[in-house]
């Protein structure tokens, strides 16, 4: 099953998606200019796509995705001015 809620940032929105994959939930926030994911994420592989991506982790629902802290993210998110140890509500704001 996935589920998908819309989060509102300002004026527009943020695709919020989650789905279980084996024994973890799969979450992915995505806005318009990036995404912010769970720990499924390779930095590595979006990097070479060069996305703006957010890796969090130890998070199971969207509410705790939306509350947690930047763990990593991609060379693109450090140029919008993304940074470790973030709050996600505040990197919404710039991926939206």
């Amino acid at each position: 099953m996935v589920t998908i809620k819309k989060i509102k940032v300002g004026k527009h929105f943020v695709e919020a998606i989650l789905t279980r994959l084996g024994e973890r939930n799969l979450i992915v926030l995505k806005g318009r200019k990036g995404y912010i994911m769970c720990g499924y994420l390779n930095i590595k592989a979006a990097d070479k796509f060069k996305d703006i991506g957010v890796k969090i982790v130890n998070v199971s629902t969207i509410e705790e995705a939306v509350k947690t802290k930047v763990h990593s993210m991609t060379y693109a998110a450090k140029k919008l001015g993304i940074y470790k140890e973030q709050e996600i509500k505040d990197v919404l704001e710039i991926i939206v």
